[in-house]
């Protein structure tokens, strides 16, 4: 990107900010809009501010599967508050930079609940604040589908609570201070400037880091990258000079490096009056109007019972949700449709399979998409999926992806593999809460950044484009296949965690954790994690077996049959390239 196409691209989104408030002048500042029960909405001092987080934090703190949902906005200035973040909790700062809302407190992620296990603390997020502890060290100490993004932290992090903890995605942030990981067992941070960073297990990805650690990979497992090819950070809401709301979307960047933020921000508003902001009440016929008039769409936070897909069909359409809105399947029907049409974003939701199988939840493009959209790619960012756990839930596919140039910025794509027991409500199960594959990819051009895909009954990830890209991906195999047979009838090989289809001639992915815990059955042996063709542009960097626990099957392969099997006695496996003469970085 050139240095004139970044200026016009600031001057833009200046102009954009601007014309609004110019548009302002002599009338008086626009209320703040009704978004619901569900969100608040925290002006600087406001005095009852703490006492309503902590009331919301004690009713989140172990609702591992509520249908409670919560967004925290705090508007531009200082702020004296201590947030604990518990399950189903967006917190975001509403200013156009980090710096321009701080937190003199803590804003933190703990494991208190359940001893310091953070094994499952999900669905939860923090971004675009500064935050500014008096003791300069702060706790996020999560698992998947737990986002920290565009935050400012004057101290240190430490990303667990001294049990083990299974993370996580870190991106568009400055840490002044060391990022300490302790038990992380995996870890994916881009496009941020880091102090530090202390502690390693056994898969942490760097991309585009400052102060990031050198490549190491196997010992420690560091896999460290100089710059991301192609990302759009995710859409935020905003509150501009004259107190209207908007939603702000960044500017593309291409090998991009840092923060986005640090001089002025690159990227266009869009007034919240251009989008239907929709409650759980609001129709799908009325939602799927108002985008076919061209109007976007903000989800507040709720459960979303859906008869028919949210449609996208027009290009640029921002689609955003706040505090883990949640699209629920209700008929087997698609939750979210895109058309093969460029520039749209999808960020903030949880799209949970329903009880009537659908044949796949998320579709980007339809079948046969060949447009090419590389100047203007469609954004995923945050879009996690269930399959059971919470309710009996069945799904051929999760998302499917047939649209070329699309990046997917982390997904955590997961077929339960447990639910709320405390409660007596555990909706997994091989033939209850059925989930084939996690991901298929038929586009071209597709990028994935920090993907996590679990617990699915075939392959995990299925791709058939050409060229596409996985930087940083996290599998852990079914717990439940009763026998290797029942697992896969056809072949005694296993459904492989990462698929690349037979006729596919280019493609890579770098960053690679594959697990085993085959509680069921503890003999059933994977042949390979990852099965890809054998031609000299499909390229595999940096993969990790692991055997979990004590005689908790087996994964004979990283790569094809190359490498050693994780197995028990010897838990851990790793495999530098494949193809193996192939050492290009």
């Amino acid at each position: 990107m050139t240095g004139e196409t970044t200026r016009r691209s600031v001057l833009a989104g200046i102009a954009a900010i601007g014309a609004d408030t110019v548009a302002a002048r002599g009338r008086k500042a626009p209320q703040d809009p009704h978004l619901g029960p569900n969100v608040l909405i925290v002006d600087p001092g406001m005095p009852d501010a703490q006492r309503r987080i902590d009331g919301w934090f004690a009713r989140q703190e172990r609702a591992h599967f509520t249908d409670r949902r919560y967004a925290i906005l705090l508007k531009p200035g200082t702020h004296r508050l201590d947030i604990n973040v518990g399950f189903f909790t967006q917190v975001a700062g509403l200013g156009l930079a980090p710096g321009d809302v701080t937190v003199t407190g803590h804003v933190h992620a703990e494991a208190d609940w359940a001893k310091g296990m953070a094994l499952v603390n999900f669905w939860r997020s923090v971004e675009n604040m500064a935050v500014r502890p008096p003791d300069r060290a702060d706790r996020w100490a999560v698992s998947q589908a737990a986002p920290y993004r565009r935050v400012h932290l004057a101290g240190d992090l430490a990303l667990d609570d001294g049990g083990w903890s299974s993370g996580g995605f870190m991106a568009d942030c400055l840490i002044d201070g060391a990022v300490r990981s302790g038990t992380q067992q995996q870890w994916f941070t881009r496009t941020s400037r880091i102090g530090g960073w202390q502690g390693a297990n056994w898969n942490m990805m760097f991309m585009g880091v400052t102060g990031a650690p050198p490549d190491s990979f196997p010992e420690p497992p560091y896999t460290t990258l100089p710059t991301v090819p192609v990302i759009r950070e995710k859409p935020f809401l905003i509150v501009q000079p004259d107190g209207g709301w908007a939603v702000f979307v960044p500017e593309l960047r291409r090998d991009a490096r840092d923060v986005s933020w640090r001089e002025k921000q690159a990227g266009r508003a869009l007034s919240l009056e251009a989008f239907l902001i929709a409650d759980p009440t609001t129709s799908i016929s009325e939602i799927n109007r108002a985008l076919a008039d061209g109007r976007h769409l903000l989800l507040t936070p709720g459960i979303y019972h859906l008869r028919e897909p949210i449609r996208v069909s027009r290009a640029g359409t921002v689609v955003l949700g706040i505090g883990l809105a949640t699209l629920l399947s209700v008929d087997g029907n698609a939750a979210l449709t895109i058309a093969d049409v460029p520039g749209v974003s999808v960020a903030g939701l949880l799209i949970d399979a329903g009880p009537r199988s659908s044949p796949v939840l998320v579709e980007v493009g339809p079948r046969g998409a060949a447009r090419d959209h590389s100047a203007d790619p469609t954004l995923l960012a945050d879009i996690f999926f269930r399959v059971g756990g919470a309710a009996i839930g069945s799904v051929g596919r999760c998302l499917e992806i047939n649209s070329n140039n699309v990046i997917g910025d982390h997904l955590w794509i997961w077929r339960a593999d447990h639910g709320d027991r405390e409660h007596g409500q555990v909706h997994v199960g091989w033939t209850e809460s059925r989930g084939n594959h996690g991901l298929v990819v038929n586009g071209d051009d597709v990028t994935c950044y920090g993907l996590f895909v679990e617990h699915f009954q075939g392959w995990q990830t299925v791709w058939n484009g050409e060229r596409g890209r996985t930087f940083f991906y996290q599998n852990e195999l079914p717990y439940d296949p009763p026998s290797q047979a029942a697992w896969r009838a056809d072949s005694d090989r296993g459904w492989a965690a990462y698929k690349v289809a037979d006729h596919v001639r280019h493609h890579e992915a770098i960053g690679m954790g594959v697990y085993a815990n085959f509680t069921a059955d503890p003999s059933i042996i994977l042949a390979s994690a990852v099965e890809v063709p054998d031609v000299a542009d499909v390229r595999i960097s940096n993969v990790t077996t692991i055997s979990l626990g004590t005689g908790k099957g087996t994964i004979a392969h990283p790569v094809n049959g190359a490498g050693e099997a994780a197995r028990p006695g010897h838990i851990r496996q790793t495999l530098r390239h494949y193809p193996i003469a192939d050492t290009r970085p």
